[in-house]
């Protein structure tokens, strides 16, 4: 199947080639953006995907185009068959990424050597350790900071993810650029979008403009240096000159990057979502127990897809509730 027919290609041209397939719900973590006050309701467990069934579905995006595959969760690390999983897929000839709180990373960092996952988005909210612990509710930051310099030690590449938020950590932005002069990491700083339960408005965001305008207040115009976008780019990139690392916006709502999109999300019950922030999802694990092809379904969701963030193309449109509050909570997705 040529790229031009394939079934990863949507009706505006897009080909998507990037799978993100979430472990589990679970999370060691209770971040108060990613999951609602109470909890959520899991989904049993043999409603999850086995090890076998997140292979043979993968496979299949594989054999339609997709060469990058990035396991998410809840907490990827959590699944005690997490090394089963990554030896399977290890064999689909892709780039295999993960996204972790970091906490477990020492627990399992010769299997991600063994399979060479050695892309690590690392999600890190805060410098300060009061801090971190109020907003995951847990008091681990020391342990996420010793894993962030084990993964630097044993030379993976490591983005640090980090959810701003208004009157919380946006006074921290300039005190992450100043991490990349020391360390060789990307820095990722992630605009705060709505899910269910995590009471989302739009006076929480800080915006790429007012990130840029901060780091401004800190270095000249002639030492922020503007990087190329990469294909299919989430983050717009920018490096203080000298630093050995970088720092990055993903600015989903205020400057959205959907027209070169590439992702699809697979959640842990094997349902298909075609964009992060849609209501619909596709069935996938239904069909493939029952021993039907999902090739149809695949492509069915993917002609769905919408060109700009489910059809919300409006500020109006995002602070509407109503249009976003059916869509899962972030845990429940995978990051």
């Amino acid at each position: 199947m040529t790229a031009s027919n394939t079934i990863l290609t949507d009706g505006f041209g897009r080909k998507h080639n990037y799978l993100r397939i979430s472990l589990l719900e679970k999370c060691n973590l209770r971040c108060t953006y990613c999951m609602p006050a109470d909890g959520i309701a899991l989904s049993p467990k043999a409603s999850l995907m086995t090890a076998d069934e997140i292979f043979a579905i993968a496979e299949t995006f594989v054999k339609n185009g997709v060469d990058k595959i990035r396991l998410t969760g809840g907490e990827p690390l959590l699944r005690k068959d997490f090394p089963e999983i990554v030896s399977k897929l290890s064999e689909l000839g892709i780039s295999l990424s993960m996204t972790t709180n970091g906490i477990l990373v020492d627990r399992h960092i010769d299997v991600l050597k063994q399979f060479k996952v050695k892309k690590i988005n690392l999600s890190l909210d805060t410098l300060v350790a009061s801090k971190f612990t109020s907003i995951t509710l847990r008091n681990k930051f020391e342990k996420v900071i010793d894993n962030l310099h084990l993964l630097l030690n044993h030379d993976f590449q490591v983005k640090v993810n980090v959810v701003l938020m208004k009157g919380f950590n946006d006074n921290e932005i300039v005190d992450f650029v100043k991490l990349t002069q020391f360390l060789p990491i990307s820095v990722r700083f992630i605009e705060f979008m709505p899910f269910a339960g995590n009471e989302w408005d739009r006076s929480k965001m800080v915006s790429q403009q007012e990130i840029l305008s901060l780091v401004g207040t800190q270095f000249s115009s002639e030492e922020i240096l503007k990087l190329e976008d990469e294909k299919n780019f989430t983050s717009r990139n920018y490096k203080i000159k000298g630093f050995q690392g970088d720092f990055g916006i993903i600015s989903s709502i205020t400057n959205p990057f959907c027209d070169s999109c590439n992702r699809i999300r697979l959640t842990a019950d094997g349902k298909i979502k075609n964009c992060l922030f849609s209501n619909s999802e596709t069935d996938l694990l239904t069909a493939f127990r029952n021993g039907e092809s999902i090739n149809n379904l695949i492509s069915e969701s993917i002609q769905n897809k919408k060109k700009v963030r489910a059809g919300m193309v409006t500020m109006d449109e995002m602070d509407d509730p109503k249009k976003h509050f059916d869509n899962r909570s972030m845990i429940a997705i995978g990051g």
